[in-house]
């Protein structure tokens, strides 16, 4: 398969440590708010951030042709390390980002520094069964992960039956409409700074309908989480959920459980966003992690 090209940023001095951005599946960079990533290279790291294949202004691929898996998109984190000749750096992960940096340190802990999971789930765990048997209303085995929470799963219904967006302005609308429910209940939603994060994801991708070859990546490839290995991990991990998130509730507590030494904070109000609301508290503690 011919490499696609992957679009990516760099801010901060490079003689500082290195932190970089992965950001969950289906999901540009700049979902990585500019004002955090501020805060990260004021603190003296080097931040670097990178739009997901088939995501913002990196490639898009055409999958009937190249298919590909979520090893796949493993590798291209590692081919961004490679491009900003980094053998090394602080792996700070969103969402499903963190599958992709809790696996890294698995196969590859010479290049993790330290890892950071934010909005997570373990690696291994089982996420996207859970997800969907919430979607078809299925119970849930004993033992599974807590499914999401009931907002979640009547948003994403409705998303799966209802007609696609007629234009811009329907799917900026909608693109608003779910990053409130993402959002969570704990913190005031800012609808006019959402609208300007989405009308920019909108028109900065390359093509916006090309993020559902991430799923078709998954269903490629079910058996792309090892199962029972994050007691492989050695690098310093820290673990973020907010106490709001409705996605992934309570998977964070069992990330740091599996992985030793991990710590587990709980950022008051927080859901499956990063608004300026949490900035400086997740900046300070990323910073105190990483200058550990």
């Amino acid at each position: 398969m011919p490499e696609n090209n992957i679009w990516s940023e760099e801010f901060g001095a490079a003689t500082d440590a290195p932190i970089l951005l992965i950001m969950g599946s289906m999901s540009q960079g700049v979902l990585w708010p500019d004002e955090f990533v501020g805060r990260l290279t004021a603190g003296g790291r080097r931040v670097i951030r990178y739009d997901h294949r088939d995501t913002g202004r990196s490639d898009t691929i055409d999958f009937d042709k190249e298919p590909y898996t979520w090893d796949d998109i493993k590798n291209d984190v590692l081919r961004v390390m490679d491009a900003h000749g980094l053998n090394s750096a602080h792996l700070v992960c969103h969402s499903a980002g963190g599958l992709l940096g809790q696996l890294i340190a698995v196969e590859r802990p010479e290049r993790v520094r330290t890892l950071t999971v934010i909005g997570s789930s373990p690696l291994g765990g089982g996420e996207g069964a859970v997800i969907m048997r919430a979607l078809m209303g299925e119970p849930q085995p004993e033992g599974s992960l807590p499914p999401p929470a009931p907002e979640f799963v009547e948003f994403f219904r409705a998303l799966i039956t209802n007609p696609p967006p007629a234009d811009r302005r329907e799917q900026i609308d909608l693109m608003i409409a779910e990053q409130r429910v993402l959002h969570g209940t704990g913190l005031p939603f800012d609808e006019d700074a959402a609208r300007l994060l989405q009308e920019r994801i909108y028109d900065r991708a390359r093509d916006l309908s090309a993020v559902a070859n991430h799923r078709r990546a998954a269903a490629a490839n079910p058996d792309f989480e090892p199962v029972g290995v994050l007691d492989q991990i050695k690098a310093p991990t820290l673990v973020i959920e907010g106490t709001c998130e409705p996605a992934k509730p309570g998977h964070s507590a069992l990330i740091a459980e599996r992985i030793p030494g991990a710590r587990l904070m709980m950022v008051e109000g927080m859901g499956h966003t990063l608004p300026m609301e949490v900035h400086e508290e997740l900046a300070t503690a990323i910073l105190a992690h990483t200058a550990a």
